[in-house]
């Protein structure tokens, strides 16, 4: 879960301050566009300072790899411990070449359910920290929480060839659990579908109606959302 989000108060103050921003700087901002995600308003920046999280998970990615080598043994003995990783990356690899002639729609529900096999388990628990934003590798050694998920589907999406500006990391408010959550929203011919480590269907945003998005993220830019409080 992302923790910087579980707060109500801790939330409104973040959304506030970037208001002082756009009202302050409007040249931050390249955009301002109705009927968004979840049919927010959106407010459009590529000013990425901000977000270390993001970014720090990009370099760790995008470093040579450092993999070690599989030990010998029986396929449980040898996929333990650090061996884990290198199964995991050989079956991810594996499951990407299987996907590249699958049609974009079916990949969707494809790169959802492989990814939601992984165990959830919280950012204090698994790393020690309230939050923090895994690679692939980092997810299939130790499984992660929502935006792990979403990491990795998007880091799969975009190995399928899917164009990284139609995809985005989505920071969002649960409405029912009252609890934040992210996702990772794709648009594929004018229709944006939502990817959820909660459920294995991949439905239309604008199917799903207890989701309250506060930010959203891709390696281009980023979206501040605003949208009239659930009230079901």
């Amino acid at each position: 879960m992302v923790l910087d989000f579980m707060s109500g108060f801790a939330r409104s103050l973040i959304i506030s301050m970037v208001l002082l921003l756009f009202v302050a700087e409007p040249q931050a901002w390249a955009q301002v566009r109705m009927g968004g995600l979840f049919g927010s308003m959106e407010l459009k920046s590529t000013n990425m300072a901000k977000f270390g999280k993001w970014t720090e998970m990009w370099q760790r990615h995008n470093k040579p790899s450092t993999l070690p080598d599989i030990p010998t043994g029986t396929a449980a003995e040898r996929c333990r411990g650090a061996g884990r990783i290198v199964c995991s990356r050989e079956a991810w690899d594996a499951f990407v070449e299987e996907q590249k002639t699958t049609p974009a729609r079916e990949q969707l529900d494809a790169v959802n359910a492989y990814m939601n096999r992984a165990a959830y388990i919280v950012d204090p628990v698994n790393w020690g920290i309230p939050d923090y934003w895994a690679t692939p590798d980092e997810f299939f050694l130790k499984d992660g929480d929502c935006e792990d998920y979403a990491i990795s589907k998007y880091i799969t999406l975009k190995r399928l060839g899917v164009d990284p500006d139609s995809m985005r990391l989505v920071i969002l408010q649960d409405e029912n659990l009252h609890v934040a959550h992210a996702v990772l929203a794709v648009e594929l011919e004018d229709v944006t579908y939502i990817l959820d480590n909660q459920i294995d269907s991949v439905l239309p945003d604008t199917q799903i109606l207890h989701y309250r998005p506060v930010y959203s993220i891709n390696e281009s830019a980023w979206w501040l959302h605003r949208v009239k409080k659930f009230s079901g």
